[in-house]
């Protein structure tokens, strides 16, 4: 009896040290922000995902359809010219493709067509008739030539070499056909310090500083230095330059920006070439491919981009990247930097799929790699490396907010789908959305002060990305063909739309923050002014219609003598013949379906 009560004893004893563990375990996890779901993927702050098919559909989204004109895919004729870039077209300075928001609208010129040839069509039924405005006149801005000059490459696109893949360039793969003096190369890694390294981190910043002195040393010495560490040097040197002004870069080289960016590309895909990087397992060559994809993936993406973003996430794969450090004893700054390359792959995914298509290669559930802690860098190498999260704003915060916002895009590409399936509602994503900002906001946004420059646009990053999400979600129900948007949801995409333009904005005009604004294109791309655009034409006495057209008039850079009506109708036309010429320059297909529709809109 005494044997059966001691082994009792021991069950109970050995269950509660289990539970002790355990949660240890979970407050460890909350504290960091980064639980993981119960199939293994990263759980955000806010809501937990759960399948809400019973929850009740409210009851003006019971038959809300999204356009039919909005579709992931794109079907393309035979003979297309495949020597024409997929840049899409400049307007103002909109960049655009046959892709807005992620979604395909092959059909855009159609409609904007009918908006303009029916000015009532979108008006609402309770303002007073107006004067039609007569077709504007042809002009340098609508004619063929300046429609071919649209379809041209703007400042910030950065091409991969053509040979980057297959063909080596053996005349001149040589460090020394591209390496800079060491004054300049420490002009470059000190602007990469300042400039890039906090918006889209990739290293350990004193890991780096060290590799960057043994660099030299090499190099001093007449030793070549590893490929890997070249490569890295040379990316970091690339993202410094491109994040220069093209008077900076003359006054501080001689040279223009455009020729010594091109060097420094041609030096990182040599060095990366050296290393292998196809078939490498080495995580600094990696971290030194998705470096060099940082610059290139901005405002104007290309497939070329998308298909090397796909490359680098399979190698990263391969390395088991989606997989927590944790999981094999690495040590905290191995685990810090795992996570840094993981997550900026993240990024790029969402980025290259939203400017080609047709959906993130990375699903939540298919990693379980924590999101890096908010820490200094410095921190990571003590003789006790933190576990948690710091509740003080660090080198890190502004890193970990682009982070967290951008699985919470993810989540809104997967569950879009839902939506459409009716696994859920427009109100439940919505609700979700909500939940996750208060939570982020309740953690972050107290440790911003915005006297100090950095984070002043911590907050402005903030504000883009997570007013983005009410966009993604409800774009598509915008111009739906089945019903008009309810105006409680369309009130909050104006007001979520107009935000994520004002916050561009300053960013691009701030003065104390210009030495960021290089990186804005990655952020968003202006395509909310066209959302506001087509509402404040359908709607022109809108209370919020002041606000709206000052961006609007930042955007398409319209001249200040028109009305605003004619500036509408000068934007939207446009728009129709853009969209045309680089549709039959593309070549595009469009649904038979969408041929019924085509005028139909509520």
């Amino acid at each position: 009896m005494y044997e059966l009560h001691q082994q009792k004893l021991a069950e109970i004893k050995e269950k509660m040290g289990s539970l002790e563990r355990t949660l240890e375990q979970d407050v460890a996890r909350k504290a960091s922000g980064t639980e993981p779901s119960p199939n293994g993927g990263l759980q955000l702050p806010g809501p937990a995902d759960g399948d809400s098919a019973d929850e009740a559909i409210p009851e003006d989204e019971r038959d809300l359809e999204p356009s039919v004109f909005a579709t992931e895919d794109a079907a393309y004729d035979e003979d297309a010219d495949d020597e024409l870039l997929d840049l899409g077209f400049q307007l103002g300075r909109m960049r655009m493709t046959e892709r807005i928001g992620g979604f395909v609208r092959p059909r855009l010129a159609d409609e904007l067509n009918h908006t303009l040839e029916d000015p009532r069509a979108f008006r609402d039924i309770q303002e007073p008739s107006r004067i039609r405005v007569p077709s504007r006149p042809r002009s340098p801005r609508n004619s063929s030539p300046s429609i071919t000059s649209s379809l041209a490459p703007g400042a910030t696109y950065i091409p991969p070499s053509s040979s980057f893949f297959f063909v080596a360039q053996p005349q001149r793969s040589s460090l020394s056909h591209y390496l800079p003096s060491k004054t300049a190369a420490d002009t470059l890694v000190k602007q990469y310090f300042l400039a890039v390294h906090y918006l889209a981190r990739t290293v350990h910043r004193p890991s780096f500083e060290r590799q960057y002195e043994l660099f030299w040393k090499d190099v001093s010495s007449g030793i070549e230095p590893p490929n890997s560490l070249q490569a890295i040097v040379f990316a970091a040197m690339l993202s410094a330059v491109v994040s220069m002004s093209e008077d900076r870069v003359m006054q501080e080289f001689g040279v223009a920006k455009a020729g010594l960016v091109d060097t420094f590309r041609l030096a990182t895909e040599m060095a990366l070439s050296k290393a292998n990087f196809l078939r490498t397992t080495k995580v600094e060559t990696l971290q030194a491919f998705v470096m060099y994809l940082i610059p290139l993936c901005r405002g104007e993406v290309s497939r070329a981009h998308s298909a090397l973003t796909g490359t680098a996430i399979r190698l990263a794969e391969c390395m088991s990247l989606h997989r927590d450090g944790s999981h094999y004893g690495l040590s905290p700054v191995e685990t810090h930097v795992r996570r840094l390359v993981w997550y900026q792959l993240c990024f790029l995914d969402l980025r290259t799929c939203e400017a080609t298509g047709p959906r993130p290669q990375i699903r939540k559930d298919d990693f379980d790699t924590r999101l890096p802690l908010n820490v200094n860098d410095i921190d990571l190498e003590s003789l006790d490396p933190p576990t948690h999260d710091a509740k003080t704003w660090t080198d890190m915060t502004l890193t970990r907010i682009r982070f967290e916002c951008n699985e919470m895009h993810r989540t809104i590409w997967f569950e879009r789908p839902r939506i459409d399936n009716k696994k859920t509602t427009l109100t439940a994503l919505l609700g979700k959305i909500q939940k996750f900002r208060a939570a982020v906001e309740d953690k972050y946004l107290p440790l911003i002060d915005d006297t100090v420059p950095i984070q002043h646009l911590a907050r402005h990053v903030y504000g883009i990305l997570s007013n983005r999400f009410h966009v993604m979600v409800l774009h598509r129900y915008h111009n739906s063909v089945s019903l008009k948007l309810p105006d409680r949801l369309r009130q909050i995409i104006l007001d979520s739309g107009t935000r994520v333009v004002e916050h561009a904005i300053t960013i691009d005009t701030l003065p104390s923050l210009e030495i960021w604004a290089w990186y804005s294109g990655a952020l968003q791309q202006y395509h909310s002014a066209l959302l506001l655009l087509l509402d404040v034409y359908e709607s022109p006495m809108r209370k919020e219609a002041d606000r709206i057209w000052k961006c609007l008039d930042y955007v398409f850079e319209l001249p200040t003598n028109l009305s605003r009506d004619d500036k509408a109708r000068l934007v939207l036309g446009d728009l129709r013949d853009k969209t045309t010429a680089y549709r039959t320059l593309r070549k595009m297909r469009a649904p038979t379906l969408l041929d019924a529709f085509v005028g139909s809109r509520r």
